[in-house]
């Protein structure tokens, strides 16, 4: 059978999909139709959970360099902000960093890890054979065919894996636009983000590493199902003084477009040896700059068990864990992003008393607020066990102080799971499971000052960050048979887990 898997698109979900397998040693090879990245993109945010995600692999150092942090994130533009700095996470903030500067620095670490990374080579057709996909595509050459053992389409909202595997894309159409513009403002508004809502449009300003300015905005003309005509700068200009009052000497336009609230989600994210990851499996309004981070997550669960399959640690069906997971996440962020164009659009009068009460209820409600950030940012993604587990089993890690010197991440960035013994059983033996994955054993006992890991002796985390496997059992002998049961928590989902 073929071992590599060809992936279609080389964005950033392609891209860190890519870095994910060539680090487990699988062949790759990444289509992708452009001949460049395109300078104009909508993506703009960086949220904690995508840095952390590129921090397990000690692959977020340049973002945090180039990248401008916002300590806040915003729920349809409510007057009341989301505080991320309360998040448990060692990144509480957002980076705005545009996403043709993102795929070019995660594309450099693919190449640099191995990946055959092919710009202007267009996928015409593939399909499944026995034990087998065969791709065509065209290059600069030609016309030529691939074999892999695997197919994963990140070839955006029209993507052509989709339809070679007939998988379906249900939805609604847009009722809503909104339009963007990059330029040079001479009187930009103070902070690092402004934004503004009135009746008579919605509007967020964020500054661009290159000294332009990115605007947003929604219009009450906007709400709509057709697609009106060419975006025009003194009509964009218009639109932010309707809000504002001023322009803020805006000129010099670099990029006018328009964006509808369109929302489709892939009825599967896997059919036999197709699978969908990004925008591929999902389409939905920008809101929030959730986009490009759902994607990255995509791959992130999907790279270290399709290389687990791959390679022959796991069974196949594990790739089916990955629509199980992924599938309920891109549901629930059309969810939120399609609440969020409701009240960015509302601008009846119902539509100013629900934004009202809506900022209202943050402003009091510290437990609301504090779930919205935590949903904005990623952190608040969970994975249901199979069966009865640890309580902890498929929430996130922090980043746990393990001694002096090492800490949770650092156990994890060669993607491989990590067995961590915190010392409360005075050490236990894991011949059992010796070479399959790495283990742990913290130099003392190590107490953490979050409550529900107070207790742990034990857990398994998975490549991607996630609690494969917990125990609170302190004895040795238990502990050590119960490894491969660990294991198998991770691996093999034809073994449910048994409550630790």
């Amino acid at each position: 059978m073929a071992q590599s898997v060809v992936i279609v698109g080389s964005g950033p979900t392609g891209s860190w999909l890519a870095c994910e397998l060539r680090l487990a040693g699988v062949p790759v090879v990444v289509l992708e139709r452009e001949t460049d990245v395109d300078p104009h993109s909508r993506a703009l945010t960086v949220h904690p959970q995508t840095i952390e995600t590129f921090a397990l692999r000690d692959a977020h150092h340049d973002l945090l360099t180039e990248g401008g942090r916002i300590p806040s994130g915003h729920f349809a533009v409510l007057d009341e902000r989301l505080d991320f700095r309360g998040l448990d996470t060692d990144f509480p903030f957002t980076l705005t960093i545009p996403q043709a500067r993102t795929t070019e620095l995660l594309r450099r670490r693919a190449r640099v890890l191995g990946a055959d990374l092919r710009s202007g080579h267009r996928v015409t057709d593939c399909a499944e054979t026995d034990g087998a996909v065969r791709v065509s595509a065209e290059g600069p050459d030609g016309a030529y065919t691939l074999e892999a053992a695997y197919v994963v389409g990140c070839d955006g909202t029209r993507s052509t894996v989709r339809r070679c595997a007939g998988v379906e894309f249900d939805g609604t159409p847009h009722t809503a636009l909104g339009t963007l513009g990059d330029v040079v403002l001479d009187d930009p508004p103070p902070g690092a983000v402004a934004s503004a809502w009135t009746t008579e449009g919605t509007l967020m300003v964020v500054p661009l590493p290159d000294g332009r300015h990115r605007i947003a905005m929604h219009s009450p003309e906007d709400v709509r199902t057709d697609r009106s005509g060419e975006l025009t700068f003194e009509d964009f200009r218009a639109r932010v003084r309707r809000v504002t009052g001023t322009d803020y000497g805006m000129h010099s336009p670099s990029w006018l477009s328009r964006y509808g609230n369109t929302s489709r989600l892939a009825r599967r994210y896997r059919r036999g040896r197709f699978l969908l990851a990004g925008d591929a499996a999902h389409q939905h309004m920008p809101a929030g700059g959730v986009g490009l981070n759902v994607g990255v997550q995509d791959a992130m669960n999907l790279g270290w068990k399709l290389a687990a399959v791959v390679r022959g640690r796991a069974p196949e069906e594990l790739l089916d864990t990955y629509h199980a997971e992924r599938h309920p996440v891109g549901a629930d962020t059309i969810e939120h992003t399609q609440a969020q164009t409701a009240l960015m659009m509302g601008f009846s009068p119902q539509g100013v008393a629900l934004r009202s009460l809506l900022g209202k209820l943050i402003a009091e409600q510290p437990g609301l607020r504090d779930a919205l950030a935590e949903r904005l940012s990623g952190l608040s993604v969970r994975y249901a066990p199979p069966g009865p587990a640890h309580p902890l089993a498929g929430h996130r890690a922090p980043n746990l102080r393990l001694s002096d010197t090492r800490s949770l991440h650092d156990l994890l960035r060669d993607g491989r799971p990590a067995l961590v013994d915190f010392g409360r059983a005075g050490g236990f033996d894991v011949e059992a499971v010796a070479g399959r994955i790495d283990r742990y054993r913290c130099p003392h006992p190590v107490g953490q000052t979050r409550p529900a890991w107070a207790g742990v002796s034990a857990a398994l985390i998975r490549p991607d960050g996630y609690v494969g496997w917990a125990t609170d059992e302190t004895d040795a002998a238990v502990l050590a048979a119960g490894a491969p049961d660990a294991l198998a928590a991770v691996y093999d989902p034809r073994r449910v887990a048994q409550p630790a």
